[in-house]
């Protein structure tokens, strides 16, 4: 029951697609529409495979630099597993709120501010524990550190001395370390101090009252009477005290100027209303970061000075109202909201009820199933993940001419953490450490699915096939199919099933390589004349079907010319004679294929005269 209950400041899963891994998000408020639906109002965190890779080199700079003053040997001794999957536990905060349905909720997740004093590891061996450093802007498409950093570690702690021992000196400066600003055991009594402070909150209210500027914020005698009360006048008071050596005559003297009486005025007094209002709205929008305050709200304002004021204002009546509000209002909203387990079945699971082809170059791609069945996507491949062949369930994963498919366990992974277990050479490219921008034969695509480099390059490669790939395709033929596969050049290949098969066939070959058949390939020349020799038998006219037709009676049809625009092909569609301009066509029937062949091969290797004569003695 409790762990289907969520409340506001609850950091927890969102799914919004079937296929992709889920949001991660942090209720701020849980609010009932009109319709009885509950939405959540949540806080984003995006994860590494959501920023762009010029964010992500960016948090990797800023990463490192917290190892070197963490300076922490483990980073550097992390295998590169735990490396690949620490990458999915790292997350960004940012500002942006949106407002999804309760009812896509599908569990908690702890998310902390990382801390200096804690081992990154701690968070592989807790199950659904996130961190982040940065705060991520979606809009401006930038990465900042978070203002909210806890200081804890060495370097923020005082350097404590040692005690001193009996009767021994301290040889440090006294005046130099600290200044005395008020002496308890002075000359006046306790009376005659509270004497001495009437009289300055006396003095600020006649000063309040001589002030254009103060008798303008504070028209009233009540009014000016409380500010001249603050403690910035009790303060300048004391000092006054202190600095003339608790002579009380001195003191008034020092609170009456030759210029007129002393005016102390804190921040509530210097801030115009307009400015308050401002504040209010800021610290609405923000909270307590006086930063992003300063630099978008009151930019005129120094950082000391906002600080202050909030503090005092905290103080007033104006922040004991809002509060009220903000109880009431949380009065009417849901505290918290039960979701029950989600159980419906996935679209991506994938039926279990057909067996296993045997090992397949093409993945089962081309094997049967029973009758009336379509073709099972990623039949007989591996996870794609851990690489494993059993599991009680499969998911499909990627996109669908890739046929890949995740076990139950490294599907579960993908969605929470969005990646493989496993590190891959492909790992950052969108969307996550996958290939669904490779061809089958591992070629990056473009939009237009050309598998042709995305990238332009000015750096020469080539693609050198090694000896055991070789040897695979020698041994490995009734699996590899390689003619199947030069017709349907799109079909995966699977290279771990081919590569197991080849280490089992391979010790059972013998170690002499198996002999080449010689090629015998006769020149085109004499296949020319082999077809002279031996045309083909013309076929014979069929026997009419019905009574015998009068030729006389059907209508002649004109023959159009053939209009050849192209480039000369060995089947051209005009004859020689056309071809030269020379007078009477040969008929269609006459002239076979092989002769118009041997006329335009001759062309090239022979004189027009010897060509000539081979035409008119072949005739």
């Amino acid at each position: 029951m409790a762990a289907n209950m969520y409340r506001v400041g609850d950091y927890v899963y969102f799914e919004n697609s079937s296929s992709n891994p889920l949001l991660i998000r942090r209720i701020e408020e849980l609010n009932k529409t009109a319709n009885g639906n509950v939405e959540a109002k949540v806080v984003c965190f995006y994860r590494r495979r959501d920023i762009s890779s010029t964010l992500i080199a960016l948090a990797d700079k800023h990463a490192r630099e917290l190892e070197e003053e963490m300076e922490n040997p483990e980073m550097a001794d992390l295998p590169e597993k735990q490396k690949h999957q620490l990458r999915h536990r790292e997350l960004f905060l940012s500002r942006q709120l949106e407002s999804l349905p309760a009812t896509h909720i599908r569990g908690k997740c702890c998310v902390t501010l990382l801390n200096e004093t804690e081992a990154l590891t701690s968070y592989l061996d807790r199950e659904d524990a996130f961190f982040y450093s940065l705060v991520y802007d979606p809009q401006q498409k930038t990465l900042l550190a978070d203002k909210g950093e806890i200081r804890v570690g060495n370097k923020y702690q005082a350097d404590i001395t040692d005690f001193l021992k009996e009767d021994e000196d301290d040889g440090r400066d006294l005046q130099k370390l600290e200044e005395k600003v008020w002496d308890p055991n002075s000359s006046l009594t306790e009376k005659q101090i509270d004497q001495f402070l009437v009289v300055a909150r006396s003095v600020g209210t006649f000063a309040r009252a001589l002030d254009c500027s103060s008798s303008v914020r504070q028209p009233s005698l009540h009014m000016s009477a409380a500010a001249a009360s603050r403690d910035i006048t009790l303060f300048h008071a004391m000092d006054t005290l202190h600095t003339t050596g608790y002579d009380m005559t001195r003191a008034i003297a020092a609170l009456v100027p030759q210029g007129g009486p002393v005016l102390c005025r804190d921040e509530m007094e210097e801030w115009s209303a307009s400015e308050a209002n401002l504040f209010e709205e800021a610290l609405e929008k923000y909270g307590k970061d006086f930063t992003d305050i300063q630099q978008d709200f009151l930019p005129w304002k120094s950082l000391t000075s906002i600080i202050e004021y909030y503090y005092m204002w905290k103080t007033t009546d104006r922040y004991v109202q809002q509060k009220r509000l903000k109880a009431a209002e949380a009065e009417s909203k849901l505290k918290q909201v039960y979701i029950p387990n989600y159980n419906k079945p996935n679209p991506n699971q994938l039926s279990n009820n057909i067996k296993p082809a045997l090992v397949n170059g093409a993945a089962g791609a081309g094997v049967p199933g029973p009758p009336g069945s379509g073709p099972t996507p990623g039949l007989g491949r591996a996870c794609e993940s851990c690489y494993t062949s059993s599991s009680y369930q499969w998911y499909s994963w990627g996109p669908p001419n890739m046929q890949c498919r995740l076990c139950a366990s490294c599907w579960t992974y993908w969605k929470k953490y969005g990646g493989l277990k496993m590190p891959t050479r492909l790992d950052g490219e969108r969307p996550g450490p996958n290939r669904s921008n490779m061809s089958p034969h591992s070629l990056p695509l473009r939009h237009s699915g050309s598998p042709k480099f995305a990238v332009k390059t000015r750096q020469a490669f080539y693609l050198q096939t090694t000896t055991l790939t070789r040897m695979a395709r020698r041994l490995c033929q009734d699996i590899i199919r390689p003619r199947y596969l030069a017709r349907h050049p799109y079909l995966p290949v699977n290279t771990a099933a081919i590569k197991a098969e080849c280490a089992v066939r391979l010790p059972e070959k013998p170690k002499k390589p198996l002999p080449l058949k010689p090629g015998d390939r006769k020149p085109l020349e004499s296949v020319v004349r082999y077809l002279e020799a031996h045309p083909r038998p013309s076929k014979p006219d069929p026997p009419p079907r019905g009574g015998s037709i009068s030729t006389g009676s059907l209508t002649p049809i004109k023959s159009s010319p053939i209009l050849n625009n192209g480039s000369p092909t060995i089947l051209g569609k005009r004859t020689y004679e056309q071809h030269n301009g020379l007078d009477g066509a040969k008929s269609k029937g006459l002239t076979p294929q092989w002769d118009i062949m041997a006329k335009r091969l001759s062309e090239v290797s022979r004189p027009s005269s010897s060509l000539q004569d081979e035409v008119h003695e072949l005739d």
